[in-house]
């Protein structure tokens, strides 16, 4: 397949444009800022109905209820959110491993997988999603959520998730996404720019972290757009389903 370069090597960090290999470093302060709070403010931010968007997701991922082996990469999932999820719907065989660029997201993890009697299903690596320090065709399924749009070169990272998944594997990714109901549009516009970074700042103490997290979710392409990304990576039967007006989309492709 042609690659094609960017010839200006720049990323959106959020609205700005960056130099590409200054957008992770950007990323990985806005996250180890965040760190502790991140799944409070997820249930704020979203009124709660994130938690309603990640069981579609574990019900995408279907692990096998029966001590057959199943191995599930979780990537950008560093508090363990989805990993647990899985291991908790699946059976004795079912495995996670947990992979995040962002050290103080996976002592998050690291904490509640002890608190919850998982840490010998689970593991945590701390590592790039461009570059998997993973073996070939060695995952049944690969999950991501909410971490896509802040990867600076997604394509790159798709390709791993196509390479670590073996074939019959499972790559399934959860993401905001565009409004697709005309009167909810300017609402969510107005509660993304206003409330979020407000409440930013009175649980997180950090305003600017959750802007740039709101303006990179602007930033990120179209259903179709990536839908294509995934297919260009060598993923076939390609799907999505937006959820809740369009605000989320559940992505899906298989590695035949």
């Amino acid at each position: 397949m042609e690659m094609i370069e960017n010839p200006t090597k720049e990323a959106n960090f959020g609205f700005r444009r960056v130099p590409l290999d200054h957008k992770q470093g950007l990323v990985d302060d806005v996250f180890r800022t965040v760190a502790r709070r991140y799944d409070l403010m997820n249930d704020l931010m979203s009124g709660g109905l994130h938690r309603a968007w990640k069981a579609a997701l574990v019900t995408a991922v279907n692990p096998p209820k029966s001590g057959r082996a199943f191995r599930l990469l979780d990537v950008a999932g560093g508090t363990g959110d989805i990993a647990f999820r899985v291991l908790e719907a699946g059976g004795s065989g079912t495995r996670a491993t947990i992979l995040d660029i962002n050290g103080e997201m996976l002592a998050v993890g690291r904490e509640r997988a002890l608190r919850r009697g998982l840490d010998t299903a689970v593991t945590f690596i701390e590592a790039n999603a461009e570059t998997l320090p993973l073996p070939d065709r060695s995952f049944d399924a690969y999950t991501i959520a909410f971490g896509i749009r802040n990867v600076p070169r997604m394509d790159v990272a798709l390709r791993e998730a196509h390479r670590v998944l073996r074939p019959g594997g499972h790559f399934l990714c959860l993401e905001f996404s565009s409004v697709d109901v005309p009167a909810l549009e300017a609402l969510y516009d107005f509660y993304s720019f206003n409330v979020i970074p407000a409440l930013g700042r009175a649980v997180a103490g950090d305003a600017e972290s959750y802007r740039y997290l709101v303006e990179s979710i602007r930033n990120f392409p179209r259903p179709q757009a990536f839908a294509a990304m995934l297919r260009e990576a060598g993923f076939a039967r390609v799907s999505f389903t937006p959820m809740t007006g369009g605000i989320v989309a559940l992505h899906s492709g298989w590695r035949l």
